[in-house]
């Protein structure tokens, strides 16, 4: 295991080199010189966003379509991926993640606008789409659809399955044995949480995407609210501190961050490759999920539902990351050394007893809405590989995987996370360069010209 955990690491070094780092960046950039600012529309996003009615083809409200893709989106990349990036990369490592995320903005506004604009109907009449349809449909590739659907269907094992369900409970099993439980007690409690887990999973998913969507409408909300107050009662004790933590983060992003306390220290490489790559995997801007749930949304043209997708990113990352990495810098805890999910158990001590409970309730809730989120995901892309015959088959894979990550400490699968992240963002980030006339001139046709409540023909 422990030659594996090392080539996994190799292999996510290679793949997260300068290379994915200047294709990922530059495409943010890119997109929000092309598109001349699109963040600026942030307002009237969030306004479009809360409407639930029902506004043209599509399985699910806009809003549904939002909280499905928040649920896969703010999950263990909001505590324990920060956490990772901090403790790796420095305190400098959350000015690169907040940087990603509203760059990444454009991103996901140009991804979700492409998928609404070539998605179809399966043989059941229900409304698909994705990056592997604008891969296949918009670039005349489906060899590029095929690989990026292949990359997913696997991909969401990890990201979306294992790695959300052994973040849980190892939280779950680290809290016990601070509470004086044996460590056999605590590990032989992972099983009861695997198996909680994976039965709430299965009675979730087997009622599809509007089951999905239904409940991430009252899970998403309630989760994202419980977390942020958690988060600025830490920041309102620590108070005095703040100034300088922030004067800490900036100046660590461009000089790097020297050996302290416990803490090994960090160069600018490591705060910008870390920042980065927790920055994708929290708000998935350029990976090519978030899309695939987009396009099954209620909407009257792809703008508008590109512009509610793109507020995801802005929560996920620019509001819920920015506050995460901020507590745990201002807690001064990372000095220690702490990484992951006890870098941030340790900065919610400060708590007291309602700390470890909100962290414990937050992690709980977001991993699971991550883990129906990416279900859908995965399974989508399984189905444009194989057909609707996958569906079943899948979801009972997926449900026993749950409970597989659960019970089984695999230090590899972030390092798995990693490639298969990497791996999925280059077909569809391709996709979306090549692709940019189309995201500018339908921009022009329903935003910039004032026609944002126009329908598009092509949606009905």
């Amino acid at each position: 295991m422990e030659v594996l955990e090392q080539i996994l690491s190799k292999i996510s070094d290679i793949v997260w080199g300068y290379p994915l780092l200047i294709l990922l960046m530059g495409t943010h950039i890119f997109l929000t010189l092309r598109l001349n600012f699109i963040q600026r529309f942030i307002p009237l996003a969030i306004k479009i966003s809360l409407s639930r009615k029902r506004e043209g083809a599509g399985e699910i409200s806009q809003f549904g379509a939002l909280t499905t893709a928040l649920a896969a989106t703010i999950g263990t990349g909001n505590i324990v991926g920060v956490a990772t990036a901090v403790s790796a990369g420095g305190p400098g490592a959350v000015l690169w993640m907040w940087l990603t995320g509203v760059f990444g903005i454009a991103t996901k506004y140009s991804e979700a606008l492409l998928s609404v604009n070539f998605r179809t109907r399966n043989p059941k009449g229900e409304v698909v789409g994705g990056p592997m349809y604008v891969l296949e449909k918009g670039l005349k590739a489906k060899w590029l659809g095929v690989t990026f659907a292949f990359l997913t269907a696997v991909a969401a094992f990890g990201i979306g399955c294992m790695v959300q369900a052994n973040a849980i409970s190892a939280l779950f099993r680290e809290t016990l044995v601070h509470h004086g439980v044996s460590e056999n007690g605590a590990r032989t409690s992972t099983y009861f949480v695997g198996a909680l887990l994976a039965i709430f999973t299965a009675v979730v998913i087997l009622g599809g995407v509007k089951w999905i969507a239904s409940f991430c409408e009252k899970l998403v909300p309630f989760m994202v609210i419980v977390y942020v107050l958690g988060c600025l009662t830490l920041l309102v004790i620590h108070f005095e501190k703040i100034p300088g933590s922030i004067s800490l983060i900036f100046t660590s992003a461009f000089t790097g961050q020297a050996a302290i306390g416990g803490f090994l220290g960090a160069t600018i490489k490591e705060a910008i490759r870390f920042g980065v790559a927790r920055g994708l995997f929290s708000n998935e801007s350029g990976l090519g999920s978030a899309p695939i749930i987009a396009a099954a949304a209620q909407t009257k043209n792809s703008v508008r539902q590109a512009l509610v997708s793109m507020t995801g990113t802005f929560w996920d990352t620019v509001v819920v990351c920015a506050m995460t990495g901020l507590v745990l810098v201002n807690s001064g805890k990372w000095e220690a050394g702490h990484g992951g999910a006890a870098l941030t158990k340790e900065a919610f001590t400060d708590l007291s007893f309602f700390g470890p409970a909100i962290l414990t309730i937050s992690l709980f809730t977001f991993v699971f809405s991550t883990i129906l989120g990416w279900e859908y995901y995965g399974e989508k892309a399984a189905e444009y590989l194989c057909g609707e015959k996958v569906r079943i088959p899948y979801r009972v894979l997926w449900v026993l995987l749950v409970f597989v990550g659960s019970i089984v400490a695999l230090k590899s699968v972030w390092s798995f996370a990693d490639i298969a992240n990497g791996l999925m963002a280059v077909p569809n980030l391709i996709s979306l360069l090549l692709l940019s006339k189309i995201i500018v001139s339908q921009t022009d046709r329903f935003l910039i010209s004032g026609n944002i409540d126009d329908s598009d023909e092509n949606m009905e």
